[in-house]
């Protein structure tokens, strides 16, 4: 799971055009702890994981989401 929110909390932070240094101030961390989750080094609280959202201005879910063609997609949605 790091590893998804770590994809997922790049690739949003780039899209937006911010820099680490910016979401960390707008989420209120420090920017080596962002820069850690982003290298899925750390686990991300649920209170975390809500303030990287609202500084992102996504739903927390959208960094929870697991990218197309993801092995885990198919163990969940194939019959068994």
């Amino acid at each position: 799971m790091p590893r998804i929110v770590a994809t997922n909390l790049r690739r949003l932070r780039k899209e937006k055009g911010l820099t680490q240094e910016e979401l960390a101030d707008l989420a209120e961390i420090d920017r080596s702890y962002l820069g850690a989750i982003e290298r899925a080094e750390y686990k991300v609280t649920v209170v975390t994981l809500g303030r990287l959202a609202r500084a992102l201005r996504v739903l927390p879910a959208a960094l929870l989401e697991l990218p197309a063609g993801h092995p885990f997609l198919a163990q969940i949605t194939d019959p068994p």
